[in-house]
């Protein structure tokens, strides 16, 4: 049976809350039979980690402080965070981190810090990361520069950008983009970039939903079971069959996030 693996869904989120039984059972169905959650803030830790108890082998948690939810009290949700990773061993991740500029820099300072501190939690826990950034790409990159020698590993989260940052990204090597349903958008220019310096594997699976769902589902609330829709596109952009797109992003995934293997 084709596997895939939604390497990050915001699943414990209010847009699923009358339907969230429901969306990971149509998820199984569709063959996505692992779904990572990465976190927000210090209230998203309760909803995740209820998801995983629900869903023992199917969802898994991560921890870390988005950037756009660095505000004033980040030093004491980061100690909290931090103390969490302590006391459970079964977080797979450091993540949803890294830099957001987009609408706001006003804690362009703060967030560079806190992306720094989470940066070392993964070298402490020797844990992979789970980076978001946008309009941080410069920033971003001296940041990471900064801790090659840390030998980290993760997932560059919903990566869109250019031949040039791609390059860039993939010089550390320990990394993978995540790649989700922006690839199937008619003016996105993703399918050039990948197949033009992207090994497939160095990709892993994402939907980030419920945001940025693929075509045909496009506008609509994104989950899981759309994953295969993704893959589709891979499969055509490098002109392999889908089934050999779920078997090396599942093994992509698996080697990025070693705690979600199964037994």
């Amino acid at each position: 049976m084709t596997e895939f693996v939604d390497t990050h869904t915001h699943l414990f989120c209010e847009e699923f809350a009358h339907d969230r039984e429901q969306v990971v059972a149509h998820a199984v169905e569709a063959g996505v039979e692992r779904l990572c959650l990465p976190c927000i803030d210090i209230s998203s830790v309760e909803p995740i980690r209820a998801m995983c108890n629900k869903f023992p082998g199917i969802c898994f948690p991560m921890i870390g402080l988005h950037p756009t939810d660095v505000k004033d009290d980040y030093i004491t949700q980061l100690e909290q965070m931090h103390a969490l990773l302590k006391q459970h061993d079964d977080y797979i991740a450091v993540g949803e981190v890294g830099l957001d500029f987009y609408w706001d820099d006003t804690y362009k300072k703060e967030q560079i810090e806190a992306f720094k501190k989470q940066i070392l939690w993964a070298h402490e826990f020797k844990l992979p990361l789970a980076i978001h950034s946008r309009s941080a790409f410069d920033e971003l990159y001296d940041v990471m520069s900064e801790y090659r020698e840390h030998t980290l590993t993760g997932v560059f989260h919903c990566f869109s950008g250019t031949t040039d940052e791609v390059a860039k990204l993939l010089e550390f090597d320990g990394f993978m983009l995540g790649i989700g349903g922006v690839l199937t958008y008619k003016k996105s220019t993703l399918p050039s970039v990948l197949s033009s310096v992207v090994p497939l594997e160095r990709i892993v699976l994402e939907t980030d939903s419920p945001y940025l769902a693929p075509v045909p589902y496009r506008g609509k609330r994104n989950e899981s079971a759309y994953i295969p829709h993704v893959a589709k596109s891979l499969a055509d952009i490098y002109g392999v069959s889908i089934e050999y797109v779920a078997e090396v992003t599942t093994k992509n995934a698996e080697i990025i996030f070693p705690k979600i293997k199964q037994l």
